[in-house]
């Protein structure tokens, strides 16, 4: 994948229709942040401490030089108790216009354009459509040959992508239906982390088990209130 795309620009621009400039997946925030506590975790500013009941610590607080990746890093340090990463994706994806500022650092690289448009006249939505196709034409190139190419050599962060975006349902972006389910095995073994060396192995293991737990709970929620409200009437 491009080297100056961030793991949380790439989910975005797989999220955005090309054209129109609008969002589309499911649980791209939690992927989104997932992507933002992927990078700290493989620029070694915080860590998953095993002998801590997998609670999340920082390493260092020195900036990474990304305004976003700063903000998380700062929330982060700012708790007054250790979180697991699961608790921080779920508070990460809560990050006040998160996928707006992430568009909007693609819109500072040229990669796509930050405009607004009406609704029936009366309400208006930012868009983000694309300007330079080139990133992404790389990033599903990357993907796809990482896919669909067994012998191709595994780039960590092209697989880390690639896991994320199958938690968003981001993958029939990329591929037909039909290369989905040819290589499901290969797309599974992504998602364990089992083709990446050890240090992006951990890290995409943590991150996929905190986002399967994080995109749970909204679901978990509305049944138990809709199971209450049930037994009660």
């Amino acid at each position: 994948m491009p080297e100056d795309l961030t793991l949380y620009q790439a989910i975005m621009l797989l999220s955005l229709c090309e054209e129109k400039g609008t969002m589309n997946g499911m649980y791209v925030e939690y992927a989104t942040a997932g992507a933002l506590a992927a990078e700290l975790l493989l620029l070694g500013r915080i860590q998953v401490q095993e002998d801590n009941k997998n609670r999340v610590a920082v390493v260092t607080e020195s900036s990474t030089g990304d305004a976003l990746l700063d903000e998380a890093l700062a929330l982060i340090a700012k708790s007054k108790r250790p979180k697991k990463l699961k608790d921080w994706i779920f508070k990460l994806g809560g990050i006040k216009d998160l996928k707006h500022k992430v568009a909007n650092s693609l819109a500072e690289s040229g990669i796509v354009s930050a405009d607004k448009e009406k609704i029936l006249w009366l309400f208006e939505r930012r868009v983000y459509p694309e300007i330079n196709p080139i990133p992404e034409q790389q990033l599903r190139q990357a993907m796809r040959q990482l896919v669909l190419d067994e012998n191709q050599e595994v780039d960590s962060r092209t697989a880390i992508v690639t896991a994320l975006a199958n938690s968003a349902k981001l993958l029939p972006q990329v591929f037909s239906k039909q290369e989905l389910r040819q290589h499901k095995k290969r797309i599974q073994q992504l998602e364990r982390g089992e083709l990446v060396s050890q240090a992006a192995k951990e890290t995409v293991q943590a991150i996929q088990a905190a986002i399967m737990i994080t995109v749970m709970l909204p679901a978990i929620t509305a049944a138990t209130t809709s199971s209450t409200t049930s037994s009660s009437c």
